[in-house]
């Protein structure tokens, strides 16, 4: 079973339970579902479909549509409760994490893309950000996904740009707009302090902080790389999808460091 199939019986749970016979056909004509489809099921007074026929026939309906305008249909199926029956949410939210998905922001987003335990504290650009990047990857725009992961990083590293008086992040590379932006934080000058409270050794508190900040340098050049050649800026290009997936979390990270000031 798909993914987003998986995610369409928590959300035919909620349908189902909550809303009307009628209320529930409107839900999915807004949300792009053909419900001519429907038609024929009809409630009437002493008789006619049932709730559970209805939601057979859409079940049908769904079955046919491809997988892009099938997780594009469920994600505004999802606004339209929460508009409709805001608290609802927290249910829907409950049901779609124990199948892998969450609500952030109002979209439906895997949990293997993007957690929203990790988005609280931040930046609200940085987070917009994020978020886009991981509704574009689930949707299928590569190259979008990338340049919106790209842009969380922009915006963390223009603001401390324009905090700290560096001039203009713009005349700068990515690498080395990040680079600058990682040490203005602090963190890697707080490490071996934090790192040496714990009991390590200086040995092994050098190898760490080298290394990591190696690899963050690293996962910034990557970013940059991409973004030249599969990023959408100048048109969208052939791309590698593991390779977007994984700059969506490295951008994630990049931004927590430079957030920790």
């Amino acid at each position: 079973m798909s993914q987003v199939n998986i995610a369409w019986n928590a959300i035919r749970s909620i349908l189902e339970n909550n809303f009307s016979f009628y209320t529930i056909k409107e839900i999915v004509g807004l949300a792009g579902f053909d419900v001519t489809s429907l038609s024929h099921l009809e409630q009437k007074s002493g008789g006619g479909a049932t709730k559970g026929q209805l939601m057979t026939g859409i079940d049908r309906g769904l079955a046919q549509l491809p997988s892009d305008d099938k997780k594009h249909l469920i994600n505004i199926l999802v606004e339209e409760i929460i508009q409709r029956k805001p608290d609802l949410e927290e249910k829907l939210d409950r049901y779609l994490e124990r199948l892998g998905w969450q609500i952030i922001d109002g979209n439906v987003i895997p949990i293997e893309i993007m957690d929203k335990s990790d988005l609280s504290e931040l930046p609200d650009q940085a987070r917009t950000d994020l978020v886009k990047a991981a509704c574009r990857f689930r949707d299928g725009d590569l190259s979008g996904s990338l340049s919106s992961a790209c842009a969380a990083v922009d915006s963390v590293t223009a603001e401390i740009y324009a905090s700290y008086r560096l001039g203009d992040a713009g005349g700068a590379s990515f690498q080395e707009r990040c680079k600058v932006a990682i040490k203005k934080t602090g963190v890697l000058a707080k490490l071996p302090e934090e790192l040496l409270a714990l009991g390590w050794n200086e040995n092994h508190i050098k190898l760490l902080s080298n290394n990591f900040e190696g690899a963050l340098n690293q996962a910034a050049n990557v970013m940059q790389t991409l973004r030249s050649r599969m990023s959408d800026v100048h048109g969208t290009k052939p791309v590698l999808k593991p390779m977007v997936f994984d700059s969506v979390k490295w951008a994630e990270i990049l931004v927590r460091v430079m957030s920790n000031r």
